[in-house]
């Protein structure tokens, strides 16, 4: 290379850094301007805390997510704040200023309150230290604002803010951090995920939320230390978990999870979607499919992110693994994936100490995201038909978007001739629920109206009456008075019952 040629190069290397640092400055400058508009709408009841604070002889900043949240522009009502005053100074501080007060988290430090319909959360400075056996800290109360922000699980979260002097703290790089929009830790990842592993997690979920990049050593540390995540509940997992699906771009989050083996740790049907693709591609790449079903569901979304949604379609093909397999032709089936996958999801989601309504309604929609294959070649009667509204219930909108975000054909003619006949589906049932009524299919007789005709009393009897009569208006639709009771007298008859 010739020495004209080498001075080109370092002068465009030179040109190409300080394009960055500018960048970088005019993201600073964008953000401090936001950050300054933010905290302006909640200074008049910040700073009058922070003022009641020096009264008291003690510092008060704003701090953590609540400064990174004012940086990007999107401070919410609820504002976390650290003090060197104890939590007992704090309550008297407090004491006939917060309109109400709670301290469910005074053992850690934390005394909550809510002002003008802000909720407030001050936390002593804190020094914790960490056996790295559980993740339960033993707390200490730390002296200083600098050590307290170490402690914190990313840069970008270490910034303060004091109250009511507007003094910016930043002691970690954080503010460039989140100009460069990346994530690292504070002091040495593997010192800080060895502290508390579910910072791991954490990693994720903002990548997820903020669509931020994780710096090579986190990665890396998280690779090395996915493990440890055992050591964490599984309630604080589910938490951070559920977090991640809601956030902006869950992909980025579930991939992440994936390759750094965190996955492995408590949701390991994930990473069991990395089937082997044989050579003549008998089968799409499973994984890589749920992925795009995700983002697909999220495109069906209207009011906000839809856990149950975003769930289902994560997990609708976790059954395929254990019900791969390769027929004479080296064709490859799935058999009854759907309801292997319903059992598997159930059960993870249970071990993750799901509430049981989400866990059936995920692991309801896995079951039956599979039903509507097999429409298009006309074999639906409007008994079938009825049958998939009724089993889908509340869930039926939800099903609906699952089953057209599972469309993932590169064949466009495929792929449209799916759409179209998903849209005669859902016309066919909006035809048959304005003729009968879909949404509350129940038997023509009411259990009153069984035990008059039958001369029973309450008990099984009735329920086994009453499901004959359903499974007839499923089959036939609406019967007419006369139909209805002269059908239950002749299933009573074919059951050896006689009106005493």
């Amino acid at each position: 290379m010739s020495e004209t040629t080498r001075t080109d190069a370092a002068r465009a290397e030179a040109a190409r850094a300080e394009a960055a640092r500018a960048g970088s400055t005019r993201a600073l400058t964008d953000a401090q301007r936001r950050a300054v508009h933010e905290l302006m709408r909640v200074s008049p009841v910040a700073d009058e805390l922070g003022r009641r604070f020096a009264a008291a002889g003690h510092e008060l900043h704003l701090v953590g997510g609540s400064v990174r949240d004012a940086l990007l522009g999107r401070l919410g009502d609820d504002l976390d704040f650290t003090t060197d005053a104890r939590p007992e100074e704090t309550l008297r501080i407090i004491d006939g200023w917060a309109e109400a007060v709670w301290t469910t988290g005074q053992e850690f430090g934390t005394i909550g309150l809510a002002r003008k319909g802000l909720r407030i959360e001050v936390t002593t400075f804190r020094a914790d230290a960490y056996d790295r056996v559980s993740r339960n800290p033993i707390v200490q109360y730390g002296d200083n604002l600098v050590d307290d922000l170490r402690r914190r699980d990313f840069a970008v979260n270490a910034m303060a803010v004091s109250v009511p002097g507007h003094e910016f703290t930043d002691p970690y790089g954080g503010l460039t951090d989140l100009a460069e929009r990346v994530l690292r830790t504070p002091g040495a990842p593997e010192e800080s995920f060895a502290d508390d592993p579910l910072r791991m997690l954490r990693a994720a979920r903002f990548a997820a939320q903020l669509q931020f990049t994780v710096a090579a050593e986190v990665r890396a540390a998280m690779t090395a230390m996915a493990g440890d995540l055992a050591r964490i509940t599984a309630e604080r997992i589910r938490d951070e978990f559920v977090k991640l699906m809601c956030g902006a771009d869950p992909i980025t989050g579930l991939r992440l999870l994936v390759d750094t083996g965190l996955a492995e740790t408590f949701l390991p049907e994930v990473t069991g979607l990395k089937l082997e693709i044989d050579e003549h591609a008998q089968h799409k790449d499973v994984y890589e499919h749920t992925l795009i079903v995700v983002r697909n569901a999220i495109g069906h979304e209207s009011d906000g992110p839809d856990f149950t949604l975003r769930m289902a379609a994560l997990m609708h093909d976790v059954g395929k693994p254990a019900t791969k397999a390769v027929g004479p032709d080296g064709g490859v089936s799935f058999h009854h994936h759907e309801v292997v996958g319903a059992r598997l999801t159930k059960q993870r989601m249970k071990a993750l100490k799901f509430p049981k309504d989400v866990i059936s309604d995920v692991s309801e929609l896995v079951m039956l995201h599979l039903r509507f294959y097999g429409y298009g070649r006309g074999e639906w009667t409007d008994s079938a038909v009825r049958r998939y509204v009724t089993d889908a219930g509340p869930l039926l909108s939800r099903l609906h978007s699952l089953t057209r975000s599972d469309v993932t054909t590169r064949n466009r003619r495929k792929a449209a001739q799916l759409a179209a006949d998903y849209d005669a589906l859902e016309a066919r049932i909006a035809r048959i629920a304005a003729e009968e009524d879909l949404a509350r299919v129940r038997p023509d007789l009411d259990g009153n109206a069984i035990m008059e005709l039958l001369g029973v009393p309450p008990g099984p009897l009735v329920g086994r009456a009453w499901r004959h009569l359903k499974e007839l208006r499923l089959e036939r639709g609406p019967l007419d008075r006369d139909e209805a009771e002269a059908e239950l007298l002749r299933w009573a008859a074919a059951e050896g019952l006689t009106k005493p």
